[in-house]
């Protein structure tokens, strides 16, 4: 493992590495995410999430503004 922190373009069914690294940082938890278990983001966002639960309280965050 390279322990360094890939850039990330997201897509909406897939990512291109656009900077290598081995891991990207959540944006709701600050959780570091290994490329191979990176399945959650938001693409207009262009942000990261850890799992099923960041994502949905980043969604929820949105609705209320």
């Amino acid at each position: 493992m390279t322990k360094k922190l890939a850039k990330i373009r997201y897509f909406p069914n897939n990512f291109q590495i656009v900077e290598d690294g081995d891991h990207v940082v959540c944006a709701i938890s600050d959780k570091k995410i290994n490329l191979e278990n990176l399945n959650y983001w938001n693409v207009e966002l262009q942000e990261p999430y850890f799992s099923y639960k960041e994502a949905c309280l980043q969604r929820e965050k949105a609705i209320k503004k």
